[in-house]
């Protein structure tokens, strides 16, 4: 009797199932290649930023603990990083989306030569960086910059200077080269988004009496809002850690004017030679990325939520 009860307790007990570590296997590459030339220089620079160590030497460090942090917060100087990198980051973003989706509303409506325009549209994205800094910096220059030969043609009655050479226009210079680079992107990103759009759904609209803002805010924005939260991380991370195109522009300057996080790095770093300092400043711009990507996430697993229970 013990054994058969035994033996009817084994074949009462579930099947155990075999675990399948072929998709383990696919991702442990990728897994290897990021522990190895992401996760390494992370730990390796979060170290840094605790020590202070000279780019001329390297191999010494002195440990100081919180103190490069410290410095940090008690400057003035790097307080104003901060809210430069915030505006520069805020207003690259909004008026990037705000450029793109009108230009993919435009792209996705019917009309002759659609197709040549959809393509034309991504040149500025696919410009390299330095050739655009090149151009602007000709076309923002005082003297023979087409810019100021265009405001006066328009009316403006202000005086011919260079924008990259003063303080107050530096940095709206720089936002508008920024955004006219980036936003052919976002427009590409939303114009897909609106292919899923249902065309069903709009004529149903329609017929109802909808009118086009009724219709984009009903069947069209509730579409393509998830691509649109997600390409404001996407741009968002990028223009905090955006270099190349600031630092061929005015390196920082005039005056700080442009000085975002990631020129404020290389300045301590290679400049100033203090890898310690960079390495916190670093550190701070890692830390703003992943707020805003947590924010993010929390913002989508809301956004299901809330449509889960409609």
């Amino acid at each position: 009797m013990p054994a058969n009860s035994h033996t009817a307790r084994r074949s009462l007990a579930p099947p155990r199932v075999k675990r399948d570590w072929t998709p383990y296997w696919f991702a442990a590459p990728v897994a290897i290649y990021l522990l190895l030339f992401q996760g390494y220089p992370l730990a390796q620079e979060l170290y840094l930023s605790f020590t202070s160590t000279s780019l001329l030497s390297p191999d010494q460090h002195a440990y100081v603990g919180l103190q490069n942090y410290i410095d940090l917060v008690t400057q003035d100087e790097f307080r104003q990083v901060l809210l430069i990198t915030a505006v520069y980051t805020v207003v690259c973003v909004v008026l990037a989306i705000g450029l793109g989706l009108g230009a993919a509303l435009l792209l996705d409506a019917p009309f002759r030569g659609r197709g040549l325009a959809r393509a034309l549209v991504t040149i500025p994205w696919a410009a390299p960086p330095v050739a655009v800094a090149l151009i602007f910096i000709w076309i923002y220059n005082g003297q023979y910059g087409v810019f100021n030969h265009l405001l006066a043609a328009c009316g403006w009655t202000g005086g011919m200077e260079s924008w990259l050479d003063g303080p107050r226009l530096a940095l709206p210079a720089v936002l508008l080269t920024t955004v006219w680079q980036i936003f052919p992107f976002a427009s590409v990103v939303i114009l897909a988004a609106l292919q899923g759009v249902s065309s069903e759904l709009r004529e149903a609209a329609v017929i109802d009496g909808a009118d086009r803002l009724s219709v984009f805010r009903a069947v069209v924005w509730p579409t393509i809002q998830p691509s649109v939260a997600l390409l404001s991380l996407f741009l968002t991370i990028w223009s905090l850690r955006r270099f190349d195109l600031i630092w061929l522009m005015t390196q920082g300057g005039p005056i700080g004017s442009t000085n975002t996080l990631v020129i404020e790095l290389y300045r301590r770093a290679f400049v100033y030679r203090d890898l310690g300092q960079g390495a916190a400043v670093g550190m701070v711009g890692l830390s703003i990325a992943l707020v805003v990507t947590v924010f993010y996430f929390r913002y989508n697993q809301r956004t299901e939520r809330a449509k889960g229970q409609r």
